[in-house]
C-alpha cells in the first residue's frame, strides 16, 4: 500500500474518543487483542485502530505473511469487536502515527524501542518527539521497568499476557494466537518454506 492509499484516521466527534494501536501484529496475538481490550475498557475509549505500519521498525526481514493477507487476518480475528479496527500507514515514528488520537497504546517492548536514542538524531529530536504524544497507555511485561518520560497510563492486563511475544509465535508457540492467525501459521510451518518474507 502506497502512501497515497492511506487514510489518516477519522475525524473526531466532539464526544468521541479514539485510540490508535501502532504495531507490526505479525502475528497478531491474543496478548494484543487484551492490550486493546484493557485500553478500551480502562480508557473508556469509543473505537481502537490498530495501525500496522508498511515497513516497521527492526523488522523488515520479520518472516510472515504479505502485508495484504496480514491485514484480513487481523481483520477477521477482530471481527467480534465492532470498536477494534486495523488500519496500515506508511509512517515508522509512534508520534507520527498517533497524530490526531486521543490515546496512543502500546506494549513495554515499544515503549522501551519510543524511548532509545537511536531512533532519533539526538536526546533534543527525541523529547519533542515524545511530547507530541496524546496520553500514552502502556501493558507492562512481565519483569520489566517502564521508562518513564511524563505521565504515562499502565494498562492492567492477565499474567498470562504479559510475557508473550509475536516471536515466540512464529517459532511455533501457536496458542499465543487468535483463530485465523493460528490457522495460517499452522499451515504454513508445516512446509518447506513455512513463511514469506514481508
Amino acid at each position: 500500500m502506497t502512501r497515497e492509499q492511506y487514510a489518516p484516521p477519522p475525524e473526531q466527534t466532539p464526544t468521541s474518543r479514539r485510540g490508535v494501536y501502532p504495531g507490526s501484529f505479525n502475528p497478531l496475538t491474543n496478548a494484543h487483542l487484551a492490550i486493546a481490550d484493557a485500553a478500551h475498557d480502562q480508557l473508556d475509549l469509543d473505537a481502537v485502530d490498530l495501525v500496522v505500519s508498511e515497513v516497521a521498525l527492526d523488522k523488515r526481514d520479520a518472516p510472515g505473511p504479505p502485508l495484504s493477507e496480514r491485514v484480513r487476518l487481523i481483520e477477521t480475528d477482530i471481527s467480534d469487536r465492532p470498536w477494534l479496527s486495523v488500519r496500515t500507514t506508511p509512517f515508522q515514528l509512534i508520534a507520527d502515527i498517533a497524530d490526531g488520537y486521543d490515546v496512543v497504546v502500546m506494549g513495554a517492548d515499544k515503549w522501551v524501542q519510543v524511548n532509545a536514542l537511536r531512533y532519533y538524531a539526538d536526546e533534543t529530536e527525541r523529547d519533542a518527539s515524545l511530547a507530541r504524544l496524546p496520553i500514552t497507555a502502556v501493558a507492562a511485561r512481565t519483569g520489566s521497568d517502564l521508562p518513564q518520560y511524563g505521565d504515562i497510563v499502565r494498562l492492567d492486563i492477565a499474567a498470562v499476557h504479559a510475557s508473550t511475544s509475536s516471536t515466540n509465535a512464529r517459532n511455533g508457540t501457536l496458542d499465543l494466537l487468535p483463530p485465523a492467525a493460528r490457522c495460517w501459521w499452522e499451515q504454513h510451518l508445516q512446509t518447506d518454506n513455512p513463511t514469506t518474507p514481508i
